[in-house]
């Protein structure tokens, strides 16, 4: 397969240097390797983030007690999703980044039960619509897409480029081919991740999907773009920022779980004091007054509900947490 087109710009440049600046912060503290809560923490994340981008409907907590195997009321159709993802999501030791045969077999666990070609290619075509039901790219012509495939597995194999670029250009390349009828971006994230896994397993752990979630406008505003230039340039920058914030936020979560208690009593003072003023108390304000990321706040108000300080209640779609008196 020849390149699949693109620019190497400055920001890419300055993104991939500043990554390589953070695996060596990450790595130097072993952080996520000593802290198993951790790891599992974000394997959750990248779950929740990767199938809400699909209108997975579950909350994380939602998903959170579905993998812990307790009932959840819930579509069972995104229940199953959940376990499904998980399942593979597991197995990401047990994956060839580069086997077509692998790529099959993710497929199969991540649709199972939930399409009639799970762990297959599509047998027809198909076209890809934006939110307002608008085509705006139609996929590879089904019986061109297991060679597509196998040529696109094969450059990010050989290729002589940083993984990172081979890796963000699998990623577009894989989703404007769309080979399955559906869980294109679900397995396309999945691979994504794999490929960064096996260059430095510290990318086993670290939410990305998560982040693309939070920043689901841009990541699609950037396939668009490329779409439209006709090469990855775009896409490329958006995934490298995404992937440098997940860097970010695991290095300040691990920081914050190894804090002491004088920074816990600050945290617990400033909820308390909100509750004098509000019934309630919500992640984004948690966010707000401790200066933390979504999910550390959502560690924080986890942590005072099992102490017995905050009830937590589901009201309207929404969690919200309360004193408990």
């Amino acid at each position: 397969m020849t390149q699949p087109p693109f620019q190497i710009t400055n920001a890419i440049i300055e993104n991939i240097a500043e990554i390589a600046e953070l695996i060596g912060r990450l790595s130097h503290y072993d952080r996520l390797s000593a802290s198993p809560m951790l790891r599992r923490e974000n394997r959750i994340r990248s779950i929740h983030g990767s199938l809400a981008i699909e209108q997975n409907t579950l909350t994380l907590e939602q998903v959170t007690a579905v993998i812990n195997g307790k009932r959840v009321f819930a579509p069972p159709k995104d229940i199953a999703e959940v376990k499904n993802a998980y399942e593979i999501y597991e197995r990401l030791d047990e994956l060839d980044p580069y086997s077509v045969d692998d790529l099959l077999t993710a497929h199969g666990v991540m649709t199972r039960g939930l399409l009639d070609e799970s762990g297959m290619f599509r047998s027809r075509p198909v076209g890809v619509a934006d939110a307002e039901g608008n085509i705006i790219h139609f996929g590879t012509l089904p019986q061109y897409v297991p060679e597509a495939v196998e040529n696109l597995l094969e450059w990010v194999k050989t290729a002589d480029l940083h993984m990172l670029i081979r890796n963000c250009v699998f990623h577009y390349e894989f989703e404007l081919i769309h080979p399955f009828a559906d869980g294109n971006g679900r397995v396309g994230r999945l691979w994504h991740t794999l490929l960064l896994s096996k260059w430095n397993s510290a990318f086993a752990w670290l939410p990305v999907e998560s982040i693309i979630h939070e920043n689901q406008q841009a990541y699609y505003a950037a396939i668009n773009a490329s779409n439209a230039a006709g090469e990855s340039t775009k896409f490329i920058e958006f995934m490298l920022s995404a992937i440098k914030a997940s860097l970010t936020e695991a290095i300040n979560m691990s920081d914050d779980m190894s804090d002491g208690l004088n920074k816990s009593e600050i945290r617990c003072r400033k909820i308390e004091e909100h509750l004098k003023a509000h019934a309630f108390i919500m992640n984004s304000d948690v966010r707000r007054l401790c200066d933390v990321s979504p999910a550390t706040a959502n560690r924080i108000l986890s942590r005072l509900v099992d102490e017995g300080k905050l009830i937590k209640i589901h009201e309207r779609g929404q969690w919200k947490y309360k004193a408990n008196i």
